[in-house]
């Protein structure tokens, strides 16, 4: 993406309209998941249609690290749906083992709080000596607190470098002792994915309690489907889960489509199709908590037609929604995405159970709602939520995505109902989607690179 870009990281988007068919891109979390596990076991796997992007670059780069052995191929799909663009299917080869080698350099996760999650647990299975994990600017910003606390319980010497909770993060190895450990839930899911990973190599059983409300479960549930898919079941029990020891068996894994993505397309054809758009390669059996923008868009009114079979959905143009009372809790990605839709809706939108959206790239409410104000839009923001009054014209505005990937790709789609505006942070998009403004044009936006 950089090399297209060039030195440009604004660009303009003018008032058009979207036709034709997109794929969806391939789940980030899953790919993430897939990897890492696969690291873990004793033997190669194959990860078929993987997401290459930034983040998750990020977290190849970090097992290889570990000591696994990855490689890209294409592989002719027999199947009868082909991608155009590949000429066949991007796998991964990635070959690991249970004990894991001690890096001979600092791992960066770059912008990825699932890579540093993930790879701090797995650092405590390494042989001996200490694992070093960081990241950019925003990520040594996140915090990590629970995670650190979690492994120090489970008998993993693990700090923050500078002592306050956030990275760099500093794993000694030698093996997790296993037991009982407490782990905040309130701040993400993140931690007990990281600890479910790992904890079924530890030399005993383990017993992870959550205290507080556990945020974004869905994405645990993901973890758990993940793990079963390379032989591995986990016990749970409400707030606590029981890890036996346990092997992952290598195997082969197609990484599905990415809902949290995907649920922004959909609002790209609901705000501004022709009339409407076919979104293909999506998986409705594997768990993703972002599939309940399905639901969420046809309580506001919206119509889309769901082919599970054939794995596609075909999204209508919307000219107008209705307000709802929508609690994201559970599905945090999904903030930026009810956001745009609320811009046509004719009554208010209100959006609760969002305070942990504030630790992701960035603080996504209150930023959200600091560039809405600039379109004109009525938004009362809260601790936990955003109450959004669409105006009766969306205002040409100048809008800053603070670096934030899912901030860019749905400010550049809302600003497809204004006359013409501008979105800075173009070169954010190569964590998650990097051919989203190729893409974009592809169906018809009007999109250029700007100063």
């Amino acid at each position: 993406m950089k090399d297209q870009l060039g030195s440009y990281n604004n660009i303009k988007i003018n008032r058009s309209y979207l036709e034709g068919n997109i794929r969806c891109p391939p789940s980030k979390s899953y790919t993430h998941r897939a990897i890492a596990i696969a690291t873990l076991s004793s033997g190669c796997s194959k990860i078929i249609n993987p997401l290459f992007s930034r983040d998750t670059n990020a977290t190849i780069n970090g097992c290889k690290k570990l000591g696994a052995t990855i490689s890209e191929t294409i592989e002719n799909d027999n199947s009868e749906e082909k991608s155009n663009e590949l000429h066949g299917r991007p796998v991964l080869i990635v070959c690991g083992k249970e004990t894991l080698d001690t890096p001979d350099d600092v791992i960066n996760a770059e912008n990825s709080g699932t890579t540093i999650r993930i790879l701090a647990s797995m650092s405590g299975l390494v042989r001996n000596g200490y694992s070093i994990l960081t990241g950019d600017e925003s990520l040594r910003k996140r915090p990590m607190k629970p995670i650190i606390s979690a492994l120090n319980q489970l008998g993993v010497e693990s700090f923050s470098s500078n002592s306050n909770g956030t990275p760099p993060l500093i794993i000694k190895g030698g093996g997790i002792k296993g037991g009982t450990a407490i782990i905040d839930g309130s701040i993400s899911s993140q931690f007990v994915s990281s600890l479910l990973i790992s904890c079924i190599y530890s030399k005993k059983d383990v017993s992870l309690k959550v205290s507080g409300k556990q945020v974004s479960s869905p994405y645990i549930e993901s973890t758990i489907a993940t793990m079963n898919h390379f032989g591995v079941s986990v016990n749970t029990d409400t707030s606590e889960y029981f890890i036996p020891r346990s092997h992952y068996i290598p195997t082969e894994f197609t990484v599905p489509g990415d809902f949290s993505t995907g649920a922004l397309l959909i609002a790209a054809g609901i705000l501004s199709s022709k009339e409407s758009i076919l979104i293909s390669g999506l998986n409705f059996d594997l768990p993703q908590g972002d599939m309940k923008i399905i639901d969420i868009v046809k309580e506001m009114g919206g119509e889309i037609n769901v082919d599970k079979v054939n794995g596609n959905m075909r999204i209508y143009r919307s000219n107008e929604l209705k307000g709802i009372h929508c609690n994201l809790f559970n599905s945090p990605d999904l903030l930026p995405v009810v956001s745009i839709l609320s811009l046509i809706s004719k009554s208010p939108v209100t959006i609760s159970g969002i305070s942990h959206a504030r630790f992701k790239e960035t603080d996504r409410v209150h930023n959200i709602a600091t560039e809405f104000q600039k379109m004109g839009v009525n938004v009362t923001e809260t601790q936990d939520s955003l109450k959004i009054i669409a105006p009766s014209s969306i205002k040409r505005s100048r809008l800053n995505a603070y670096g934030d990937h899912r901030l860019f790709m749905a400010f550049t789609i809302a600003s497809l109902l204004t006359h013409s505006s501008v979105v800075s942070g173009v070169d954010s998009v190569d964590v998650s989607f990097p051919s989203f403004i190729q893409n974009m044009k592809e169906l018809g936006a009007d999109i250029q690179f700007s100063n």
